[in-house]
């Protein structure tokens, strides 16, 4: 069983840009289910597709199963079979202090956000956070993929957006 460790984090200002290796890794993904005992999603990064099923979560990790599909069939979910909207996202890959940062930079009806994530090895793994990140969002659900695709980040109440990308 695959166990997935993560972190998410929202940048401090857009200092972050200038670290990174353009044009990014554009990702469309969507949700097939979406419960409290699992998640159900398919997503297509680059020219790679794959279904993936995640349990529910416990602090920073959760149990995750990844399956290689047909781009081809990961498409058609997708445009068929998938809650809309889809998330959209470009993921810039930054190496620092030892880590790999995924900055995902959301579209269409997400964009203006910005989401780091960091994968751990372990929960209580000890990490040295670059100065352009700033608050941790781990345990805040509006940040969940999941979520962001049945409450998109262009509908939130203007004080939550403000407070999600103020700099910090």
């Amino acid at each position: 069983m695959g166990v997935e460790i993560e972190r998410k984090y929202l940048p401090r200002a857009n200092t972050w840009r200038r670290l990174i290796k353009p044009p990014g890794l554009l990702i469309r993904q969507g949700y097939l289910a979406v419960g409290a005992r699992c998640t159900v999603r398919v997503r297509i990064k680059g020219s790679q597709a794959w279904l993936t099923a995640k349990g529910p979560r416990a602090g920073a990790s959760r149990p995750e199963f990844d399956y290689p599909i047909p781009i081809e069939d990961a498409a058609a979910m997708l445009d068929s079979l998938c809650e809309k909207p889809l998330i959209e996202k470009t993921r810039h890959i930054v190496s620092q202090n030892g880590h790999n940062f995924e900055i995902d930079e959301f579209h269409s009806e997400n964009a203006g956000l910005v989401v780091i994530e960091l994968e751990l090895q372990s929960e209580d793994q000890s990490i040295e956070l670059p100065d352009w990140i700033g608050q941790e969002v781990t345990g805040d659900p509006r940040y969940y993929n999941s979520s962001l695709a049945r409450h998109p980040f262009t509908t939130w109440p203007p004080t939550s957006a403000q407070i999600a990308q103020a700099p910090q």
